[in-house]
């Protein structure tokens, strides 16, 4: 982002003297081959470069593994695979949190031609059940203990599974005995192998990403090795990339934008990956760390925003108009930079603001970020421009599972923010019927496990895959997602509401922590909202209320207060989006309790499900009002 990116980019991160800064060579998806090839070529072209680093906690100190000693434990881990008797397109599932053996696992299986299933750590019991059935899973490798007895209860549904593994080990006296468990120090013991990287065509195969549907089942996305492959190398090429990269990987591996833009992507630059501990410590590693990539959804940018802008509220006047003025003048200096906007007096205002504001935040996420990219979901475009503005270059792009799942984004010199980029190179977009969003790329998904019939609906017989999202394209090429074909409320009277805009915008407000917009086929539209427990706390001193009482909480003085926040919050939509009614909540939805998907989407039906008295006592109370 301008020259002050450039000139970061020339320092390395501290105590970073064990590798070059020399940037590595580019793997392209022709002479790697295969996934397990992109391993090979990386472990040979850069054998004493940092691969991975993570947090020992034993220890109390980070250690590292170059690719050389990721080669070896790979080749140990597929010795321990092979005595197993698993053949060539037998799937095996890795339930773990973001480590070295993660990658470990999936590079041993991927080498040997087997398919990897990846699992969501903290998905319900039944979820996990139901894809480990489906997909035929052979071998399941597990955390610790603890998650083998959150899967007791579906145990017996496992069938298909003839060795369990722990990473951690098993407590003997506390894990009720199953001949297939073992601990994986025992089922490495005194093994060494060399690296096997199994010839593999490169539309076989690699791995089963079930997606976490907000209705119904998840499918399970067939992903080919040419897809992941050709989907990492292309993004790549949307920004300079090397080998001094540092990238901080917290998003779920087994989300399918972390595994190639976290994992695949810095293997085919040689970049350095770091495994953040948790996400309550994410902002305690980012300023160890000091990483130059970080690839996010827009929660967590959401969540630091709503931070800073309840740390202003306790500054004086003084300070927000300088905080204010810093952001507005960096905003003008990147559209200038853009091309966007000519030449402001603002700009004279920049280098004294940024070392006085901007650096001050830029330093709390570490002080070298480069690329900060965020799909997912959208991002608030006032958002972004905040954090553009403090000098954080944030990139908005977009995605799905199906599609490996990057198929556009923003790049340093083509950056629109309120866009979701451009396409990668190699990769077609069109507009179809009822604007639909298409894509054709060898990143498509082979289709869906054992589902002839979803695949048939969603990839069209010329290769175009249906995304299910609107768009528009502008003369420029910046795409523009405009809504959900099928996430639309249609009011009574014929009105149409995109539901997700409005809580997103509802939700920038620090108060509301979880929004469920209602109105479908209804005289008006109301909201559930999971209000932040802090946050409540501080606004029920303002109001005069017992904030830990139900009664004061669904007084209507309290409703009226809160939608006039809600109001606030929706000034820019039009007339007929207008809540009238809400009911406040203190208890958050949540994975466990089965109203999140892993992914942290809202499963609409089970939450309508859970608070249908609620909901009918808002349509009937208004009416008799």
């Amino acid at each position: 982002m301008g020259a002050s990116s450039r000139e970061r980019r020339r320092h390395p991160a501290p105590d970073s003297d064990h590798r070059s800064t020399m940037t590595t060579t580019v793997i392209t998806p022709e002479r790697a081959g295969s996934l397990a090839g992109l391993f090979r070529e990386r472990v040979e072209a850069s054998p004493h470069k940092v691969a991975y680093r993570q947090f020992d906690a034993a220890r109390g100190s980070w250690t590292r593994s170059t690719w050389a000693e990721m080669a070896c434990e790979v080749g140990r881990w597929q010795m321990a695979l092979k005595r197993e008797g698993l053949e060539p397109g037998d799937r095996v599932a890795m339930m773990l949190r973001n480590c070295r053996e993660w990658i470990t696992f999936d590079q041993a299986a991927l080498g040997l031609g087997l398919v990897t299933v990846p699992l969501y750590t903290d998905d319900r019991p039944d979820n996990v059940a139901y894809i480990v059935e489906q997909a035929g899973v052979k071998l399941l490798l597990l955390e610790d203990r603890t998650q083998w007895q959150r899967l007791l209860p579906v145990r017996d549904r496992l069938q298909t599974v003839t060795t369990i593994v722990s990473l951690r080990g098993f407590d003997d006296d506390s894990v009720p005995g199953d001949p297939r468990l073992t601990a994986a120090a025992d089922w490495l013991f005194g093994l060494e192998g060399d690296l096997v990287t199994r010839l593999e065509e490169p539309d076989s195969l690699a791995t089963i990403v079930y997606t976490s549907g907000t209705t119904g089942r998840p499918k399970g996305v067939m992903l080919s090795h040419r897809a992941l492959l050709f989907n990492a190398h292309a993004a790549s090429r949307c920004a300079p990339l090397g080998g001094e990269d540092v990238f901080l990987s917290f998003l779920p591996l087994s989300h399918t934008l972390e595994r190639t833009a976290g994992c695949f992507l810095p293997m085919v630059v040689g970049a350095e990956v770091v495994f953040a501990r948790s996400i309550p410590q994410l902002a305690e590693d980012l300023r160890v760390v000091q990483p130059t990539v970080l690839v996010s959804v827009p929660r967590i940018y959401e969540s630091v925003y709503a931070k800073i802008q309840a740390g202003l509220k306790q500054k004086s006047a003084l300070a927000r108009l300088l905080f204010r003025t810093t952001v507005d003048a960096g905003w003008a200096r990147f559209e200038h930079i853009q091309q966007r906007a000519g030449w402001s007096p603002r700009l004279l205002l920049w280098p004294l603001l940024g070392r006085l504001v901007a650096h001050k935040v830029l330093e709390r996420l570490g002080g070298r970020l480069e690329y900060a990219v965020c799909g997912g979901a959208p991002l608030p475009p006032s958002i972004a421009r905040f954090f553009i503005g403090l000098g954080l270059p944030v990139y908005h792009g977009y995605g799905l599972t199906e599609a490996s799942p990057v198929v556009t984004v923003n790049r340093p010199d083509e950056n629109l923010p309120a866009s979701i980029g451009k396409p990668l190179p190699g990769v077609e977009i069109r507009i179809g019927e009822q604007d639909e969003l298409l894509t054709r790329s060898p990143s498509v998904m082979l289709g869906y496990w054992r589902d002839d019939e979803a695949t048939a609906a969603t990839i069209d017989p010329d290769g175009w895959l249906h995304t299910g999202d609107k768009a528009r394209i502008d003369a420029q090429g910046f795409v523009f997602i405009t809504g959900r074909i099928k996430d639309i409320i249609v009011l009574g009277n014929g009105e149409k509401v995109p539901p997700a805009d409005m809580e997103m915008s509802i939700q920038l407000d620090p108060l509301f922590d979880q929004v469920l917009v209602i109105g479908e086929g209804r005289a008006f539209l109301s909201a559930l909202v999971v209000l932040d427990a802090a946050a409540w706390r501080e606004y029920a001193r303002e109001l005069d209320v017992n904030p830990d009482g139900d009664d004061d909480l669904r007084s209507r003085f309290v409703e009226r207060s809160l939608l006039a926040r809600v109001q606030a919050q929706l000034k820019d939509f039009p007339g007929y989006a207008r809540i009238r009614r809400l009911t406040a909540l203190r208890e958050p939805w949540t994975i466990d309790d089965g109203l999140l998907t892993p992914t942290l989407k809202m499963k609409r039906e089970r939450i309508l499900a859970r608070h249908r008295d609620d909901v009918e006592r808002m349509y009937a109370d208004y009416a008799e009002s």
